[in-house]
């Protein structure tokens, strides 16, 4: 794997499915958010969320003319109003311009923050969830959710919290149901699908 010693690293190429909404401000910056739909070459598509300055978005004609392509990294937050997702996801770009073909890609090497789950799917195929902490500036981190499937599941099952893993593959969403007090409501999950996973 050549991208071991990358810490955060997103480039996506995809389609934006609506405009930007304002998001929040930081340090006298607004920042925006928009959905950005790429497909996997299964036909599935995945929507990301990205946020952005104000001052890196083009004109809304320009920004919905064509695929757009997004590079940056992937963030995560606690989403303590009690609505939707607990974990929300999102890539804070530090790029945007023209894309090309659909990409998903992220490079990761995080810090496994709780014991991996090795589960065994409906269909058969085993699969791990894990945890990482993935640095970031001022003594931050953000908290990943990471499946690997198969073999790389089976490999990191056992490791112990606190080993350093380099990742590399896509960001993919996933809708599911959740019930509460017998009510149902749609919920979309987000975690970063392994096509490379090992222990450094």
């Amino acid at each position: 794997m050549d991208e071991v010693f990358v810490t955060n690293r997103a480039e996506l190429c995809g389609t934006v499915t609506a405009l930007p909404r304002y998001s929040h401000e930081s340090r006298g910056i607004r920042f925006y958010t928009f959905p950005l739909q790429t497909r996997r070459l299964s036909g599935t598509a995945d929507t990301v969320n990205i946020v952005a300055r104000q001052s890196m978005l083009p004109a809304d004609d320009a920004l919905q003319a064509g695929p757009v392509r997004i590079a940056g990294e992937l963030r995560s937050y606690n989403n303590k109003s009690g609505v939707g997702n607990r974990l929300v996801l999102t890539v804070l770009a530090r790029e945007i311009g023209p894309g090309g073909e659909d990409e998903n890609h992220i490079a990761l090497t995080g810090t496994v923050c709780r014991p991996p789950t090795l589960r065994v799917t409906p269909m058969g195929r085993e699969i791990c969830d894990v945890i990482l902490a993935v640095s970031r500036r001022y003594r931050r981190s953000d908290y990943i959710p990471v499946i690997a499937w198969g073999q790389q599941a089976r490999d990191i099952a056992d490791v112990p919290v606190g080993t350093q893993l380099a990742v590399r593959g896509r960001i993919q969403s996933r809708a599911y149901t959740k019930v509460i007090d017998g009510e149902s409501f749609q919920r979309q999950a987000f975690e970063v699908s392994a096509a490379d996973v090992f222990p450094l």
